[in-house]
């Protein structure tokens, strides 16, 4: 099947991968732009799986505060090249990041940054809880182990689902950045303020 510069335009306005990169996706799935997408997020997860163990000092502070100035966050996110750091794509990522710390009041970053203290409380509480209803002490510990799930995409911000795209969580929203600007990307701290808190 012929590869038409529209459907290479189609498909990098879904993906944000480069035109080259499109048509070579195009070309190898016949044509089929779902395969092609699909084809071009397994590549671009690869090289950001590759990126992820690159030193990454460069980047931004960036703050957010939400209308009204009750609520706002503090973002240090890093980049490997100050040339990264001062694009419009990654100055939009930060931003986004930064409104999502103020929308969604994440405790911690990543599910490895959760204390012992909180785990051990929440897996006492959803003991409890499942206990109280009477249900069988067989199934308790995977029943917890599935909430957990649900209790880090509420407290770290990474597996947190993104405000402006239920489909993706910041996690995702970083592997895309990782994998559109060629650099490896971290969040390395963030802080929340909300008034008189």
């Amino acid at each position: 099947m012929e590869v038409t510069a529209k459907m290479v335009s189609d498909l990098r306005k879904r993906t944000g991968a480069g035109i080259m990169d499109c048509k070579k996706a195009l070309a190898e799935k016949n044509g089929d732009i779902e395969a092609s997408l699909i084809h071009l997020r397994e590549q671009g997860l690869k090289a950001s799986e590759m990126k992820s163990n690159r030193d990454a000092s460069e980047g931004l502070i960036i703050s957010y505060i939400h209308s009204g100035s009750k609520i706002g966050s503090l973002l240090e996110i890093n980049c490997e090249t100050d040339f990264v750091a001062r694009t419009e794509q990654f100055n939009e990522l930060a931003r986004n990041i930064a409104m999502q710390v103020a929308a969604s009041k994440p405790k911690y970053l990543s599910k490895e940054d959760v204390s012992t203290e909180d785990l051990d409380t929440e897996k006492a509480i959803l003991k409890q809880q499942l206990i109280d209803s009477n249900k069988p002490e067989n199934i308790i510990d995977k029943i917890i182990e599935g909430r957990l799930s649900k209790y880090y995409s509420e407290v770290c911000l990474l597996e947190q689902t993104y405000i402006r795209n239920g489909d993706k969580t910041v996690q995702d929203l970083i592997q895309e950045a990782i994998s559109q600007l060629g650099e490896n990307i971290i969040i390395r701290r963030f802080e929340l303020f909300i008034l008189g808190q």
